[in-house]
């Protein structure tokens, strides 16, 4: 213990204590007997976007809130004696933001009694909330094999393969461009494999940097890295189920490598750690180009495509089976109907035709997308038209209306129909059709549907007031 000769030397000591505190890289937080906080460093007030008067001399309980199965640790050092060490914990700051820290909390004793609590804490705040986000889903696999809709040849013969995969734990490679449904028959595999009752866990490969996918795929040994706490990686997590990895081709060559030893030697090392641990996974992977391509060009090891394709599915695009198209928009429309508490029975005969000429490059998303941007602009009508596809699908080139009948020219004397309506009405109505179609073109941006018109916007406005 310090002891000052004077005032002036207690001043001087504690000025060096205030900036030694405010230096360290870590939160620190101290609380008296009464639960009140006494040292609030700058590093803490930086981890919970706090000023020091928001803390200071006030009760943590009247400062931070906690969830309701959980107790801040400095209070459990103070009331129950308690030392944690690199204990995770989540709370709030007084304006209601999450906060994520590593604690490391111990009481402060004199003469064997405690006299207030101290906590040295590291913010992981970021860290927690990017894996959150972007983090695995864990769950019940909500899709099955009577989930898949379609009866083209082309689906059925991928449904029959991939059912004949489930009844043994070989690695599957899911072919498919985007939106094709790669994620749907990899559930479907698990439910119906004999691992349907343990986990699943579905990773996008792309959603995470590559200097935190590596801990999240293999798991962390504490002291890895700053922050790094004892976590179990994806892979331990689905220990004796499934772990979907999907876009396998967004993985680094180097991260490939280290997957390729998991498959191999069943066993993997979580980053830090010296020693392995054995696992029973089922891999399934999914890629949406070409394997070959993305062998050639760098983007997926030879090795790893032939361990993970021991069973390779190639889902078809839609383009490829458009005679299902009518089956997908009846599902989509009892989906939404059922979504939106709305009774829409049908979608227009003329609409269908449409879309079977059309290539869909979002293949089935892109349409359950349109099916459900049209049932939004549904009023109250039981079908859907062409007037309620949405603009930015109208406008595509293939779909830009036709004429109508009343506009189209007579080239054969079979095809005559005769007039009765005076000129200038017929001129009026083929004007505000026309006018109409331009504005939708362009969103109903005023000033560029008059500029392809060739009318100033004052003009084109006055056409429009007229024709409402």
């Amino acid at each position: 213990m310090f002891e000052f000769k004077d005032h002036q030397q207690l001043k001087k000591f504690a000025k060096f204590y205030q900036h030694a505190l405010n230096e360290i890289d870590s939160g620190v937080h101290v609380i008296d007997e009464n639960g009140k906080t006494i040292i609030y460093n700058q590093k803490m007030m930086e981890i919970e976007a706090m000023h020091v008067e928001d803390v200071i001399n006030k009760n943590l309980r009247d400062v931070f809130m906690f969830y309701e199965d959980q107790e801040s640790t400095l209070l459990q050092a103070l009331y129950e004696g308690k030392t944690t060490k690199n204990k995770k914990q989540t709370y709030f700051n007084n304006k209601g933001q999450e906060i994520t820290t590593i604690n490391n909390t111990h009481p402060i004793l004199e003469n064997g009694n405690i006299i207030g609590a101290i906590e040295v804490a590291k913010d992981i705040t970021k860290l927690e909330k990017l894996i959150r986000e972007n983090g695995p889903k864990n769950s019940e696999t909500f899709y099955t094999f009577n989930s898949i809709t379609g009866e083209s040849s082309a689906i059925k013969e991928v449904i029959e393969q991939a059912k004949r995969a489930t009844r043994t734990s070989s690695s599957v490679l899911i072919i498919g461009e985007t939106g094709t449904g790669k994620e749907l028959f990899a559930q479907s595999i698990h439910h119906s494999s004999d691992r349907n009752n343990k986990p699943f866990i579905s990773q996008n490969c792309a959603a995470l940097p590559e200097s935190l996918i590596e801990g999240l795929l293999f798991g962390t040994k504490k002291g890895a890295f700053t922050g790094a706490t004892e976590r179990p990686g994806l892979f331990e997590q689905a220990n004796e189920g499934t772990i979907l990895l999907d876009e396998i081709n967004s993985l680094s060559v180097g991260l490939q490598a280290k997957l390729l030893r998991v498959i191999q030697e069943k066993c993997l090392r979580r980053v830090g750690d010296t020693k392995d641990t054995p696992i029973d996974v089922r891999i399934l992977a999914t890629i949406n180009e070409e394997p070959l391509t993305a062998i050639e060009e760098g983007r997926l090891r030879n090795d790893l495509y032939y361990r993970l394709s021991v069973v390779s599915l190639q889902i078809p695009p839609l383009r490829r089976r458009k005679n299902d198209i009518p089956l997908l928009v009846n599902t989509f429309i009892q989906k939404f109907n059922q979504k939106f508490q709305m009774e829409v029975r049908k979608i227009d005969e003329e609409i269908l035709r449409l879309f079977y000429e059309y290539d869909w490059p979002g293949n089935i998303r892109e349409l359950e997308h349109v099916i459900e941007g049209a049932m939004n602009l549904i009023m109250d009508e039981d079908r859907i038209d062409f007037t309620h596809l949405p603009s930015h699908f109208r406008n595509k080139t293939q779909f830009k209306a036709e004429i109508p009948e009343m506009f189209q020219p007579i080239n054969r004397k079979s095809d005559y129909k005769p007039f009765t309506k005076p000129l200038k009405q017929q001129l009026d109505e083929f004007e505000e059709y026309y006018i109409q179609k331009v504005l939708e073109q362009h969103n109903y941006n005023v000033t560029q549907a008059a500029k392809q018109l060739g009318l100033s916007r004052q003009s084109l406005q006055y056409r429009m007031k007229k024709f409402s």
